[in-house]
């Protein structure tokens, strides 16, 4: 039973993974948005920058875990591979947070806290969206180790029959 529970996580749609990430990944950057507004006021000589990195690396951990066990059906602790390659996509995230907020320093004067809200949340979006296709297509992609792949019928005929042709006592008793 437990062998069936697994291959059905491991087989999880498109659809169903994207609203599992917006669930999970949406989660974590609506709590790590309202940790780095924290931060900017609890530590206002602190760059806006530096608050937003640390709350990164702290986020792209915790969402990297819940992808790898909720979001994309392994079910099991995300590697050290999948980590970096996530964290990878979190500095590609993380560029686009700061660039916006940035811009938007440079737009308007003093922004209010609704407004760079707004605009960082935004921007987070967008990049979820990038997000979920690089971890979709590439970190927590079907062919990564420790996932069966099930063989087609053809395949496995075609396994065995140059498995008995390589080994001459195969031949030797079929014959």
């Amino acid at each position: 039973m437990a062998a069936v529970r697994r291959r059905e996580r491991v087989e999880v749609g498109g659809l169903t993974a994207f609203a599992r990430f917006v669930v999970c990944g949406g989660g974590v950057g609506v709590a790590a948005s309202f940790a780095v507004a924290a931060l900017a006021s609890w530590l206002p000589r602190v760059p806006w920058v530096l608050d937003n990195a640390l709350v990164t690396v702290v986020s792209t951990l915790l969402a990297t875990e819940l992808h790898a066990r909720f979001t994309f059906g392994a079910g099991i602790r995300a590697t050290w591979r999948q980590h970096v390659q996530s964290a990878g996509s979190a500095a590609a995230a993380y560029a686009v947070t700061c660039s916006a907020v940035l811009v938007l320093h440079q737009l308007v004067a003093r922004p209010g806290a609704m407004t760079e809200q707004a605009v960082y949340l935004s921007a987070s979006a967008l990049a979820g969206v990038a997000r979920f296709a690089v971890l979709r297509l590439v970190v927590f992609a079907r062919t990564r180790p420790g996932v069966a792949v099930p063989a087609r019928p053809l395949e496995v005929a075609v396994a065995r029959a140059s498995l008995a042709a390589a080994d001459p006592t195969g031949l030797c008793r079929a014959a």
